[in-house]
């Protein structure tokens, strides 16, 4: 796969591969921020930078830090908190190429250096602590923190193979408290320097931020518990309109089995939807009439993990929520050549809510749907297939539901004709 390099100023994102260059509008709502404990690279240097100014500029002398700024000038340690691609859209490891996972786009290229001295942060290993990140512009999202594996050489450019296969920590919309966000997270069981890989994927937007912290682990690694419990029994599954309790045979392990995670078969990343302390958990936010796939792992109290349990999938029923009483507004509130976006408001005029709900349109000929926001949207044999997301996968009776998305266009983009909510047709609002 020939990747993409992506150059993100302000609103509006450039993608560069050859001879193509794909403009977003702008208008797009942006946030920002980026991790304050551990610290990012872009917020250690422009620390760095404060104190060595001693005054209103930004003149650092860590000598990573100084390279960059050779490199790329200081205005990225202005804007620690934008590393940013606005079109991510969940794509990162596609439009993300080998050695610019720290600085995807030309303006914080220079923060991918390989180099063994930026500013670190020391940890306990296999510790809990609060991790801190700054919500200069707050918006729902789901974290999600790699490390890279044993034996990663910090003076060669970082590759998606050098990060752990899956996150040692996620979370959904942590909690928001004088302009930073703020979770628990559990620490790996790793010795020496290592980087952490943060992706915030905005669960309201397309858009992605991305930062590396560079840490020194203590207390890790060989000396202490290397064994890993034994992998979990196959789950067993009982599943609603919009959630699955599953029940597993518990793990063992040479120490205490710490807890659980439950994974979501998504294809090329797996989701990680839960991790209990006990061999159960319920998996909620789920779509009717719709196959799932999971399986878990168990941990102990050093990191160390088991290999996946068998898997099971199992079908959510179609649920009893009513299709109808509906209205649709529909419109572009921007258009440029080639392409256009469209915001889709659905209101539900029934007197019972409608859990979950699933809005149908026949996509105008010479249209097509390229990226989605607070919506799971699917085209199909020229059908487009709109889902809630986690937060809004129910219409209040005498309610709304907004969500929006991207599109290509041969001409001016065509006003669908229908739509159906959950099978009902709806008039135009």
């Amino acid at each position: 796969m020939r990747f993409k390099r992506i150059v993100a100023l302000g609103a509006a994102v450039v993608g560069v591969a050859a001879f193509t260059t794909v403009v977003v509008p702008s208008g797009t709502a942006l946030a920002h921020g980026s991790m304050t404990f551990p610290q990012s690279r872009t917020y250690s240097c422009y620390l760095d930078g404060q104190a060595g100014s001693g005054g209103g500029d930004l003149n650092p002398t860590n000598p990573a830090c100084v390279q960059a700024v050779s490199i790329g000038g200081k205005q990225p340690l202005w804007d620690w908190f934008g590393n940013l691609i606005s079109q991510a859209a969940g794509k990162h490891r596609e439009i993300i190429p080998d050695g610019h996972l720290c600085g995807p786009t030309i303006k914080y290229d220079a923060y991918n250096l390989a180099r063994g001295d930026w500013p670190s942060t020391t940890l306990q290993a296999n510790s809990t602590i609060t991790m801190k990140y700054n919500a200069w512009a707050p918006h729902p999202g789901t974290w999600d923190q790699y490390v890279t594996k044993d034996g990663f050489d910090v003076n060669q450019p970082l590759k998606w193979s050098d990060l752990e296969s899956t996150p040692f920590n996620s979370v959904t919309n942590p909690a928001l408290a004088n302009g930073e966000y703020s979770w628990s997270a559990r620490l790996p069981n790793k010795s020496g320097r290592h980087v952490i890989y943060s992706i915030w994927q905005r669960s309201d937007s397309p858009e992605a931020f991305y930062s590396c912290s560079d840490v020194v682990f203590s207390g890790g690694g060989s000396g202490g518990d290397t064994q890993a419990p034994t992998a979990p029994g196959t789950p067993t599954a009982t599943a609603t309109s919009n959630s699955v309790a599953l029940s597993w045979s518990a793990s063992t392990d040479n120490v205490g089995v710490a807890g659980y995670d439950v994974y979501r078969e998504a294809g090329a990343t797996d989701v990680l939807v839960a991790s209990p302390t006990t061999a159960s958990a319920t998996v909620t936010g789920l779509t009717g009439s719709t196959a799932y796939t999971f399986y878990v792992k168990a941990r102990d109290a050093a990191g160390n993990s088991s290999s996946a349990s068998s898997p099971v999938t199992v079908t959510t029923s179609p649920g009893s929520t009513p299709g109808g009483a509906c209205t649709v507004a529909y419109t572009t509130p921007s258009v440029w050549s080639g392409g256009f976006t469209g915001n889709i408001v659905v209101k539900n005029t029934s007197t019972s809510p409608v859990s979950p709900w699933s809005l149908v349109w026949d996509v105008p000929s010479g249209q097509s749907i390229t990226s989605a926001w607070s919506a799971d949207v699917v085209v199909a044999s020229g059908k487009a297939t709109a889902k809630g997301v986690s937060w809004n996968t129910s219409i209040p009776a005498g309610g709304s539901v907004t969500f929006g998305f991207n599109g290509s266009s041969s001409g001016t983009p065509a006003i669908p004709s229908t739509f159906a909510l959950n099978g009902a047709t709806c008039g135009s609002a």
